[in-house]
């Protein structure tokens, strides 16, 4: 692995912890910009709390070196996700909470050949808007975005929390701006999740809105809010129901399609046999959550079996470890994937 500018790393024989007093060594970095390590460390030591309690190491800070103690693999994570994180300081942006869990994830996995996964600092999947640079937090979201860059068609499938449709969102307003294509189109099926809302007052838009909410709280997240407005009004982003899809050809343009799980059959099939010329699409969906009627089935389901194979088309699966919204979220799906397991396994048996 190649270290970080101006971060230098060496084994030692200093006293180690009780965790590594196994294989007597601990690893030492050292850096050159101590203004940047202070805010890796972060206030009151928190971030480094965070690597520790995470992967089971202790970290000792020295000045402008950090001790690494802990078993011998520990010991080569910690490395990498501290040099990962010093990186990302270096490129100008920021480390949260959220981008240590988001390193610690990445770091688990063995870094690719071509470097595209294992870390939060690598600018090959980096997504650039005029209100931020998104990075990856997972491996399954590295991959996410570069087949969302190189096949025409990306279903991205998994529970809520892991980036799916906000990647998507991301990736279709930097072909915007970068004159890729000439417009975004954001679409959802206008289904209502387990509760009847009744009538909503208000023209076509404002009976729509309320679904698609989602979508438009992405938007602002990327672009400044005059400029959503201002593509809003002239149609260079349309965000829109299903329903109104039909009998259209999506030429260039960057096409989401989130909620697919609740399309039908019927829907689904009609929506991706819009794309024209110089279209890329996103389909989104999570078929663990399908709100639509008892007994019907869904369009996503069915895509996803049928489309198997076909040249252009991806699929990234995403799972409870991809979730990177608060740490009780990711716990929460990982208990109700649990629950959900164990429903099936007792209905076999």
């Amino acid at each position: 692995m190649k270290l970080g500018k101006n971060v230098s790393q060496q084994s030692s024989d200093l006293p180690a912890s009780s965790s590594s007093k196994k294989n007597g060594k601990v690893t030492v970095l050292e850096f050159d910009d101590n203004h940047l390590l202070a805010q890796l460390v972060g206030e009151h030591d928190r971030y480094l709390a965070r690597i520790e309690q995470g992967l089971k190491v202790t970290v000792t800070p020295r000045g402008n070196k950090m001790a690494i103690s802990g078993t011998a693999a520990n010991q080569s994570v910690t490395k990498q996700v501290i040099l990962d994180l010093y990186s990302r300081l270096q490129q100008g942006l920021e480390v949260t909470e959220g981008e240590v869990d988001a390193a610690i994830r990445m770091a688990r996995d063995l870094p690719a050949a071509d470097g595209s996964r294992g870390s939060v600092a690598g600018t090959a999947s980096m997504i650039v808007t005029k209100r931020r640079r998104i990075t990856p937090r997972s491996t399954n979201q590295a991959y996410y975005v570069n087949s969302l860059r190189k096949h025409e068609l990306v279903f991205g499938l998994g529970p809520a929390g892991t980036g799916k449709t906000y990647l998507a969102v991301a990736n279709a307003v930097s072909m915007l701006i970068e004159n890729q294509v000439d417009r975004i189109i954001l679409a959802r099926p206008a289904v209502e999740a387990g509760e009847k809302l009744g009538f909503l007052p208000g023209d076509m838009r404002d009976k729509i809105d309320p679904y698609l909410r989602p979508l438009y709280d992405a938007l602002y997240d990327m672009l400044p809010a005059e400029e959503v407005v201002k593509r809003l009004e002239n149609g260079e982003i349309e965000v829109a129901a299903l329903a109104f899809m039909r009998g259209r050809t999506l030429s260039n343009a960057a096409i989401i399609l989130d909620e697919a799980q609740n399309t039908t059959p019927v829907q689904m099939k009609m929506l991706l046999t819009r794309m024209g010329e110089n279209s890329r699409m996103a389909v989104t969906g999570d078929l663990s959550q399908v709100d639509l009627p008892l007994g019907m089935r869904s369009g996503l389901q069915e895509a996803v079996k049928i489309l198997q194979g076909v040249k252009g088309v991806d699929f990234i699966n995403f799972g409870e470890t991809d979730v990177v919204r608060h740490q009780l979220v990711t716990r929460i799906v990982r208990a109700y994937g649990e629950h959900e397991r164990e429903k099936k396994l007792n209905l076999k048996t």
